[in-house]
């Protein structure tokens, strides 16, 4: 090892020369000054080596080290600086001979700076054990992130020593995950979180096992600082780059065992309570509550409840430019917003146009909601999720409206047929009361008008029965679904033009659907039974009936375009129309096949006075008769009156044509 004094002197030589340098001389003290450099270098690499890899203690050899790496560093500034400026006197004699000295000289200096960063590392490592220690976490999180720097930095010199490197990365590394050990255990005695087992299914009842206790050294006062423990452990998982990962767990099982159950079931409610030396309890409780699902009011109550405790005693702290609170609704709130809109705005959507007025107060309470949360900085300025929710309650209605009229309607085509109801011409379906075209609550100007249309009045009037559908049954949830229809259109009646459209052609869509679905599902019994053939058959006219008039009993109260000719169902007519006869005609020709097949068996009615020929024959006839029969039975209360008599006089006319066409045939062969 060399010391001070040597180096000194020798320094001193060099620098005492006037005049002209001589190469030889210079380059020998320059070799000299590289060797002292190495060996300098080998005893402090072999120091970090020891005290990192070997985990052996040399820390007052490192102090000496690191002052003879600082001398040594200035002497060779001196004299680089004498050297550069003997090589610009004489450089038109030794260019090539001083770039190769200087060379050598800033291969020094490299040695010297590595030297530099591996005395930084070793400094902010031991203010790092001490500051951890002392439970100073931001000063322990700074001083590790300056090694790190350090060791970055001697990563981007060539040739650095790997081993040496590898020690130190393998240091920070352990020196890391200990430190976000200790803030971890920190965060977990701050808040301590009694959850249901994990096993088995997630009823309320296991939720009100669930508890959060935040110890923080006391309660926070309005305008008080944060604790400053808590505030140290946020700050110094910041800098690790570890608070949004922990705060993201936080949320998780914040919503999961907590907001989310809030929400979800009527029958919970929240508890705070201040225990003393114990800090503060969330905890769950039951209560009885008779409704299916809560409010908006009781919801929003609840929530706001349990993230004012948060945010007064655990979340209200400023790391960097943001708080925590802001990152823990960042994570909650499209879950949370998402669950409220669900379980509670949904079913709080009123169910028919008379109760839309009342839903005002719900939106009074959702803006007050977020206006709350945006005070604790949960939400941000510019997120009006659940407003916006609330306020197209409209469209929500008309939505929810249309789904549940869909669900309704197809439940009833899939419901059984053959329980009927009689029409006659007496039957009526009951319309609902519907304001005046003229009153102006609608389209005021359009009644005018209307009504200043001059009446065609006739000497002879119609009778009350004319354009009535004929005598016959129908199935009794075709005239549910007829009443459907009537009560969704009733409810487009002063409802905004965006929400009458949509229930408008909701109904549209029943009938469509019907038309769709009912011939798919019933396939097989419509051509195995007559009965429910029949029943079809007059289903399909008694929808197009309606079909008729039912645009225009409505159109005069709807809002435009609806209102100007586009609210009509007549092109649904001649479908249906041609649904219910084509449905009938394929079960009639069902029955003509039976027949023709029972007739087959007669033997063509040859040598009747043979007994064989002659039962068969007989046998043939009477199922033919007996067919008739059963069909006359089965139609005669169910069709009107001119298409069972059709229906029938086919089917007769199938049989005696069959058997007159038999008959002249014998006759044709007896001639021959």
């Amino acid at each position: 090892m060399f010391s001070k004094s040597n180096m000194a002197s020798f320094v001193t030589e060099v620098l005492a020369s006037s005049g002209k340098l001589e190469k030889e001389d210079l380059a020998a003290k320059i070799s000299k000054l590289s060797r002292k450099v190495e060996e300098t270098k080998e005893e402090v690499c072999d120091m970090i080596n020891k005290r990192y890899n070997e985990f052996l203690p040399s820390m007052q050899g490192a102090e000496v080290l690191m002052g003879q790496a600082e001398e040594v560093s200035k002497e060779i500034d001196v004299l680089k600086s004498c050297i550069e400026t003997e090589v610009q006197q004489n450089l038109h004699t030794a260019v090539t001979e001083y770039a190769k000295l200087k060379q050598q000289l800033e291969r020094n200096t490299t040695v010297i700076a590595m030297l530099r960063h591996l005395e930084e590392f070793h400094i902010a490592m031991e203010e790092f054990h001490k500051a951890l220690l002392e439970k100073k976490y931001v000063i322990a999180a700074k001083q590790l992130e300056k090694a790190r720097h350090s060791a970055d930095s001697l990563k981007a010199w060539k040739g650095s020593d790997l081993p040496l490197l590898r020690a130190l990365s393998s240091e920070l590394t352990v020196q890391r995950e200990n430190l976000i050990y200790h803030l971890g255990d920190e965060w977990k005695r701050m808040t301590v979180w009694k959850l249901p087992p994990s096993k088995g299914k997630k009823e309320m009842k296991s939720f009100l096992k669930t508890e959060l206790q935040l110890t923080l050294g006391g309660t926070k006062e309005p305008g008080q600082s944060p604790p400053p423990l808590l505030s140290c452990v946020l700050q110094a998982l910041t800098i690790q780059g570890e608070l949004q990962h922990k705060i993201k767990l936080f949320s998780q099982v914040l919503l999961k065992y907590l907001l989310k159950p809030l929400i979800t079931y009527p029958s919970l409610n929240v508890e705070v309570s201040e225990q003393q030396d114990e800090g503060t309890l969330i905890s769950l409780q039951f209560a009885e509550t008779p409704e299916e699902h809560s409010s908006p009011s009781q919801v929003y109550t609840k929530v706001l409840m349990v993230l004012k405790t948060l945010h007064t005693h655990l979340l209200d702290v400023s790391v960097g430019e943001r708080k925590v609170s802001v990152i823990l609704g960042d994570l909650v709130w499209q879950d949370m917003s998402h669950c409220i809109i669900h379980e509670c705005l949904l079913y709080s959507i009123p169910t028919n146009s008379c109760q839309l007025e009342q839903y005002s107060a719900v939106i009074k309470e959702t803006e007050e909601f977020e206006k709350s949360l945006k005070e604790m900085q949960y939400l941000r300025g510019d997120s009006t999720e659940l407003l916006k929710y609330a306020q197209d309650v409209n469209c929500h209605f008309a939505s929810k409206k249309c789904k549940d009229v869909i669900v309704a309607a197809r439940k009833l085509m899939t419901s059984e047929m053959h329980n009927t109801v009689k029409i006659t011409q007496d039957s009526k379906l009951s319309v609902p009361m519907l304001p005046n075209p003229g009153s102006g609550d609608i389209k005021g100007k359009q009644g005018a008008k209307k009504l200043e249309a001059p009446r065609l009045d006739n000497e002879k009037q119609l009778g009350a029965r004319t354009l009535c559908l004929p005598v016959c049954r129908i199935s009794e949830s075709v005239q549910q679904l007829m009443e459907l229809a009537l009560h969704t259109l009733s409810e487009a009646v002063g409802n905004s033009s965006q929400c009458a459209t949509q229930l408008f052609f909701t109904v549209r869509n029943i009938f469509q659907l019907f038309y769709d679905v009912v011939p798919t599902y019933h396939k097989e019994n419509l051509l195995k039974f007559p009965h429910l053939a029949a029943i079809q058959h007059n289903n399909c006219m008694y929808i197009a009936h309606h079909l008729l008039t039912l645009g225009h009993q409505f159109s005069p109260h709807l809002p435009d375009p609806l209102s100007e000719g586009a609210a009509t169902f007549v092109d649904l007519v001649p479908g249906f129309r041609k649904l219910g006869a084509h449905c009938f005609l394929a079960h009639l020709n069902v029955q003509r096949a039976e027949m023709l097949e029972r007739l087959s068996t007669a033997r063509n009615f040859s040598n009747l006075d043979d007994e064989d020929n002659y039962s068969a024959a007989s046998k043939a006839v009477r199922q033919v008769i007996h067919q008739l029969k059963r069909l006359g039975t089965v139609w005669q209360d169910v069709l009107p009156v001119n298409i069972y008599c059709k229906a029938m006089g086919i089917l007769l006319n199938t049989a005696i044509s069959e058997l007159i066409a038999k008959i002249m045939m014998l006759e044709l062969v007896f001639l021959q």
